[in-house]
């Protein structure tokens, strides 16, 4: 297969790939102004795109072709705002900036005057109306002095966006909001000027439902100030609420060091964290953070990454060690050679895959978004035919438009819209702050339906090092001794199984002595001299085949035999699926070590959170029989499938699937990455590899296995909340338009429910905050 590639690959004619540009959309006010966004830019040829309420961007991908330019045209001309993205390099330099925290800020300002303005002026129009003891004469041409200001000038955003719309022949929100307060402001104009509203003495009572009477002598300037009170009061706590759901995301971005002292004729020359570049060497001391990721060429100390990885214990590096951008330098002094900057860092790489989840749309959505489409024409209808009804129904002009109003205001689809953008920007947001990358809302769906887990064991469930696990000394031998002798001899070797025996000796002894005459043999073990004694580490047959003596210990000539208390704690080890090494001196079995992979501290108890979140945990692994089901007996896993060749996991997961079973698989490394994409849900180790990482839904930052349960709950928490807020929205819409069309809600409360529905489903999601 590996010949034919090249002939496949035609470059002239292939075609190019999608270029992708995110575009910051303004003069959104609903779900169905980003509805209307997306079908625009989705018309156009080559061009695929989604256009997400809350975070107030579109996310589109476009073909050759296409510009920029005529992306942002088309946005325009649907009688939005859109902005291009700035220039790679200062977006890189500085990615912090690249937030609009500013204009957020200045929409929040201006709806927070417009509130607090028409607030002042519109309790005691409110009070006026529903209490007739303050009702002096006149009181009605107060009330008109006092509600026309906020009508015309408070509710300005929603009359502006309707004009916008109707020029441009669609109708939204601000459609309804916009008719209903002009249709009240203008009917109480007219019967204070034309009717018998105006007169002096005239009484005005209140009432949740509506009453009949007399058109000409009711007004409705309660209503139309107080349902423009009530919608920018939503509005305001809304932006807040949505300025909170995206806090983790800023909170992430603002981690990074804003400079760094860098070396430079071994000088500190302190510069821009923007200026840093791949190669550079630069100093972090106690207490700062480092600038970005590197690794350590100097010093030692321990690096508290919690903010980024949620581990509460600051992890030790020394030389040679890999620290990331963002974390804290808790000990010592540290001399870090950058090898990632700017986008390339994990740093950067996490905010990307949040932003991107929080961009994307889950399938419930999907059928929120198609609804909220065409409600907006609807509701108009059903407004009209609610008038319509009652006008040939009880010829009650009065009756019959107030219902209609009220149909009107309370038929907003905000929630909708808001339902699900929001709960995924606290969710996600969330998950970032625990060391959890959702990669996109289908994710969440994948975590309600998976049943069973897969999980790789070397670097998953276990450690992916070997370690010294087990010293048995002969009669009369001090485990000291032993530990002293082999890990001296083994310290001066590679192989992996006598590195692990080196420095299990050395952090239980000391410091070890430097082996003389040391000799590699090859397949069996290693051989020397140390302190005088002529020492053997290695397999049982190095000692029995009678070493060739070397010149200074003629006793290496003989055959050596392990005793029987040895032999069967070899035995047992091995029976375990462990690696036994035998030692030897003087001629002498002095004693067996035993090396595994060691299981994480943590594994059998991550294994017991899946078990209580209803996954069957399968233990899958390139070893032997023996070993994998030694390390499933530790962690509390019954089924274990061993033996199995890198490019053979994508079966094994396929074959699981074939059973009927929705398999989520938790993996490290590069032989992990296709079984990560086959499987229903993949759970990637972000100690793994970036193949591992870019094939999983789910990313978990750090190296602990019961990070996987925890994402798992978050995923189905998140997803809970988006289904919670969806059954409110539709089921606050279902429930009160036929209210509100029956005659039973009076405009200003209609007012007040709908902006406690969206502000409602915005606290809901706000929740996800708390998640432990």
């Amino acid at each position: 297969m590996t010949s034919t590639a090249p002939e496949k690959a035609v470059p002239d004619t292939a075609p190019a790939p999608p270029s992708a540009v995110e575009l910051s959309i303004g003069g959104m006010t609903c779900a169905s102004c980003a509805a209307r966004i997306e079908k625009k830019l989705n018309r156009m040829d080559g061009v695929t795109a989604t256009v997400n309420f809350a975070t107030e961007k579109a996310k589109v991908s476009y073909t050759d072709g296409i510009d920029v330019a005529d992306l942002i045209a088309t946005v325009e001309k649907t009688g939005y705002t859109a902005e291009e993205p700035p220039p790679p390099a200062s977006a890189t330099a500085e990615p912090i900036e690249g937030e609009t925290t500013p204009a957020v800020d200045g929409e929040l300002l201006s709806l927070r005057q417009r509130l607090y303005v028409s607030l002042v002026l519109t309790v005691p129009v409110v009070l006026m109306a529903m209490v007739p003891a303050l009702q002096f004469d006149n009181w009605q041409w107060l009330s008109l002095t006092l509600a026309a200001p906020v009508v015309v000038w408070g509710a300005l955003p929603f009359h502006r966006a309707a004009w916008t719309n109707a020029r441009h022949g669609a109708a939204t929100m601000d459609t309804l909001v916009s008719i209903g307060t002009l249709a009240a402001l203008g009917w109480s104009v007219w019967a204070l000027f034309w009717g018998h509203a105006g007169m002096p003495g005239m009484r005005h009572g209140f009432e949740f439902t509506i009453s009949r009477g007399d058109g000409s002598s009711a007004i409705y300037l309660e209503a139309a100030a107080g349902v423009t009170t009530f919608i920018l009061a939503g509005r305001y706590l809304e932006a807040k609420s949505k300025r909170k759901a995206g806090a983790a995301l800023r909170a992430l971005l603002e981690l990074g060091a804003k400079d760094v002292a860098v070396l430079r004729g071994g000088k500190e020359v302190r510069i821009p964290v923007a200026q840093l570049a791949v190669g550079h060497r630069f100093v972090v001391r106690p207490g700062e953070k480092v600038a970005t990721d590197g690794t350590v060429v100097e010093g030692s100390s321990a690096v508290d990454a919690s903010m980024l990885t949620g581990e509460s214990v600051p992890v030790d590096v020394t030389v040679g060690d890999a620290v990331t951008g963002a974390t804290v330098n808790a000990g010592g002094r540290l001399v870090v050679e950058a090898t990632r900057i700017g986008a390339d860092t994990q740093l950067a790489r996490m905010a990307r895959l949040v932003e991107d989840a929080q961009n994307g749309k889950a399938e419930v959505q999907r059928l929120a978004d198609r609804i909220s489409s065409v409600f907006v024409p609807v509701v108009i209808l059903l407004a009209l035919g609610t008038l319509l009804t009652w006008l040939f129904a009880t010829g009650d002009a009065t009756a019959a438009f107030t219902a209609a109003v009220a149909v009107l205001i309370i038929a907003c689809p905000c929630a909708l819209g808001l339902a699900t953008p929001t709960a995924l920007m606290v969710g996600t947001g969330r998950g970032a702050q625990l060391g959890i990358l959702i990669k996109g809302p289908e994710v969440l769906e994948s975590t309600r339906r998976v049943d069973t887990v897969v999980l790789d064991k070397t670097g998953t469930v276990t450690t992916g090092r070997m370690q010294l696990q087990d010293v048995f000394p002969a009669s009369g031998v001090d485990k000291d001794e032993l530990l002293r002798l082999a890990g001296a001899l083994e310290h001066a070797s590679e192989h992996p199984i006598a590195q692990a025996i080196a420095a299990g000796a050395a952090e239980r002894v000391g410091s070890l002595p430097v082996p003389e005459n040391f000799e590699n043999v090859a397949g069996l073990g290693v051989q020397g001299v140390v302190d005088g004694h002529a020492v053997l580490v290695g397999r049982e047959k190095l000692l029995a085949m009678g070493v060739p003596p070397l010149e200074r210990s003629r006793e290496w000539g003989r055959v050596i035999e392990l005793p029987r208390e040895l032999a069967e704690a070899k035995a047992a080890a091995e029976a375990e699926g462990r690696t036994a090494a035998a030692v030897a001196w003087d001629g002498e079995a002095r004693g067996v070590l035993t090396v595994a992979d060691a299981v994480k501290e943590t594994s059998a108890e991550a294994v017991a959170e899946l078990r209580a979140l209803g996954l069957k945990p399968v233990l899958l692994t390139g070893d032997n029989q023996l070993v994998a089901e030694s390390v499933a007996r530790s962690v509390g896993i019954d089924e274990v499938i061993a033996e199995v060749l890198p490019e053979d996991k994508v079966d094994v997961v396929k074959r699981l699937q074939g059973e009927g079973r929705s398999v989520a698989m938790v993996g490290d490394g590069v032989n992990d990455a296709a079984a990560l994409a086959t499987a229903d849900l993949g759970l990637a180790m972000g100690t793994g590899t970036d193949a591992a990482i870019e094939a999983g839904d789910l990313t978990l930052v750090r190296g602990d296995l019961r990070v996987a349960a925890d994402a798992i709950r978050l995923s189905r928490r998140t997803l809970a909340t988006i289904k919670g807020n969806l059954f409110w929205a539709f089921g606050y819409n279902v429930a009160a338009l036929p209210l509100a069309a029956a005659g039973m809600l009076n405009p200003m409360i209609a007012g007040a429910a709908m902006a406690f529905s969206s502000v409602f489903v915005v606290t809901n999601s706000l929740r996800l905050r708390s998640f432990k």
